[in-house]
């Protein structure tokens, strides 16, 4: 499959080279097909930001086909959307960042008709514009506009910097376990903390292990568990660390998720404000962990019915999220959507 792949992105690049002098420096090609209602909610919550390809993109000049072969057919499904992407292309910046493209509407099911365009794995847009077609068929057909862009691009740049960074906040195997449970792989992260904890040596790789079991459980969805580990792990860091300090905030912090999640709101409002005050204790005002407490707190009260003061930590969440993350961090956006949903509420 490897050589497959290598060899497709191989013949589209000496393609590309070849039709460079027959494609427009600037156009737009299009794209319909269905996507879940769950991935189309997580896709709203990042417009502005970025998205990524990660297959063989075939599109087409065909704005017809798109639309009406592709995404109002994506729409019969009641759990999926029907997604009318418009990609705006620059042809300079495909040959800086060397992301080939190839004509191939003579080999296409609908031959010279759809004029299909044929991009390699990888290509990154922005996400410009996202807008429901009005239907009388459905109310499940959106428009997403789309710009391709790459390291030439001042946000992207700094976006992926600072992911890198968040991928790194945990060192040796427990960083392969963190990348695990980011990859949708908890149970292969459980088993690896727990060998990791069996051969723990010290206080502190004990309180951590326990802690990263504790996050693997949560992702689960086993919250008894979850909750155990966390509480074991904070009763070492009580004994270990001195009082404030921001692993004891994160452990009350992550204790109140697990309340969260299990329902338990006036539990979770304690852990997380027990959170809140030792971070404004042990950290900088505009640190991100202050953000996360303000939205968490947040929420509660968003469960609670009071909408108000649920407005006022987003707010302040938002405040921070602005000044320390760069522009189109997912967690940005995320935070700027529960303040649009929670203004329609009140």
């Amino acid at each position: 499959m490897g050589f497959f792949i290598r060899h497709l992105h191989q013949h589209i690049t000496e393609l590309h080279q070849e039709q460079q002098g027959n494609i427009p420096t600037n156009f737009q090609v299009f794209r319909g097909q269905g996507l879940s209602i769950e991935d189309f909610e997580k896709m709203k919550k990042t417009k502005g930001g970025f998205m990524s390809f990660n297959n063989f993109l075939s599109t087409s000049r065909n704005l017809e086909i798109s639309l009406e072969n592709f995404a109002q057919p994506a729409t019969q499904n009641p759990n999926s959307v029907g997604i009318f992407f418009v990609m705006n292309i620059d042809t300079a910046v495909c040959t800086k960042l060397s992301t080939p493209f190839v004509e191939v509407g003579q080999v296409g099911y609908y031959k010279g008709d759809e004029e299909e365009i044929l991009f390699s794995t990888h290509t990154i847009f922005r996400i410009d514009r996202i807008e429901q077609i009005k239907d009388r068929n459905t109310d499940r057909l959106w428009q997403v506009n789309l710009t391709i862009v790459g390291n030439q691009d001042d946000d992207f740049n700094k976006l992926t910097a600072h992911l890198r960074k968040e991928s790194t906040c945990v060192a040796g195997w427990a960083r392969f376990g963190h990348i695990l449970i980011k990859l949708g792989e908890p149970e292969k992260a459980e088993h690896l903390y727990l060998i990791l904890l069996e051969k723990a040596t010290s206080d502190k790789q004990r309180s951590n292990y326990n802690f990263l079991l504790g996050t693997v459980y949560s992702n689960m969805g086993e919250y008894s568990k979850a909750l155990s580990l966390y509480e074991r792990s904070l009763g070492i860091r009580k004994t270990a660390l001195p009082p404030n300090h921001p692993d004891l905030a994160s452990s009350y912090g992550n204790i109140g998720s697990v309340y969260y999640n299990m329902g338990e709101y006036s539990k979770a409002f304690l852990s997380y404000e027990r959170s809140l005050e030792m971070q404004k204790i042990a950290l900088p005002p505009n640190h991100p962990d202050l953000a996360s407490s303000y939205g968490n707190i947040g929420s509660v009260y968003s469960h609670m019915g009071e909408y108000s003061k649920t407005l006022s930590y987003y707010e302040k969440a938002l405040q921070i999220k602005k000044i320390v993350l760069p522009p189109g961090h997912p967690s940005t956006a995320l935070t700027e959507s529960n303040i649009e949903l929670l203004k329609k509420k009140m």
